[in-house]
């Protein structure tokens, strides 16, 4: 009888771990599916197309460098992402090669991504890999000779790019901090709201003051601090509604790609980091 009932102990105590290892794997999983929202994933990894698949990959970002075609993110072993490790995932955002240790192009904001912190990264593998696979083929993208290697995007890397994670500012409040860790890293903003130079490195001095040449021929508007040429007469209400559905302060709606980031992104966030992220673009200077 003891020989049973311990038994019978050691079954419930093995099944009451598994519940609270699956509660576990569901809150990793969830966490994971806001961060892929609030970092923008999935509209530039689904390709234009009514009947497209969520991060099945194929999007064509037109840029002054060419055609490049987002890659194929869900699980699936073949044409997308299941055989990466979690140190494959992390080298890809961190350091901007894939596992075969070729360098990514720019046009992944991994120059971005490198600031987002581990667990965050890890989360949102781990949802990735809670998704049915989807086989699909990606195009080559369609870039000028000189960029036909993954050497050009080695030589981009060695002059440009400095992985740095994100260092909160204690002189700031922690609504600041959350906004620019936002902004700057898992929401990677200035990637197309700051102008570039000539071989497409980020101009930082001039952080999110527009780019007039921006990807798909769009120009994208200054959103600092500046009340003439940026959002600096908008309340932060006035923001985080904008974020919310996408109306502008005079009942206007934006179009263009922020309709697709508002609709894919940011209104999938809650409304304290949407304020989060208008704190942050509220305190930016004008550019001189």
């Amino acid at each position: 009888m003891i020989a049973s009932g311990a038994r019978r102990l050691a079954i419930a105590a093995g099944l009451l771990l598994q519940g609270a290892a699956g509660a576990a794997d569901d809150d990793l999983i969830a966490q994971g599916k806001y961060l892929i929202h609030a970092g923008g994933c999935i509209t530039c990894h689904t390709e234009d197309a009514d009947d497209a698949v969520p991060l099945a990959g194929g999007y064509a970002l037109q840029s002054p460098f060419g055609t490049f075609y987002a890659p194929n993110i869900t699980p699936d072993k073949e044409t997308g992402i299941g055989n990466w490790s979690d140190e494959d995932f992390l080298r890809a955002f961190y350091e901007g090669t894939n596992p075969e240790g070729d360098a990514y192009f720019p046009a992944f904001p991994y120059t971005a991504y490198s600031g987002v912190r581990q667990d965050e990264l890890l989360a949102m593998k781990a949802y990735l890999f809670s998704l049915e696979p989807v086989r699909k083929e990606i195009p080559e993208h369609d870039l000028p000779a000189f960029m036909s290697s993954r050497l050009a995007a080695r030589a981009w890397q060695l002059s440009y790019f400095e992985p740095a994670r994100f260092e909160p500012d204690t002189t700031n409040s922690s609504a600041w901090n959350r906004g620019a860790y936002l902004v700057r890293h898992l929401g990677h903003c200035g990637e197309c709201h700051t102008p570039r130079g000539t071989l497409g490195a980020l101009l930082r001095e001039k952080e999110l003051t527009g780019n007039p040449e921006g990807a798909d021929g769009e120009s994208i508007p200054n959103i600092t601090g500046d009340r003439k040429d940026g959002i600096g007469k908008w309340s932060l209400s006035d923001i985080e509604y904008f974020l919310d559905i996408g109306m502008l302060p005079d009942g206007d709606f934006t179009g263009g790609s922020m309709s697709d980031v508002i609709e894919d992104n940011t209104s999938h966030l809650t409304p304290e980091d949407r304020m989060a992220i208008a704190t942050y673009l509220k305190s930016l200077l004008p550019a001189d």
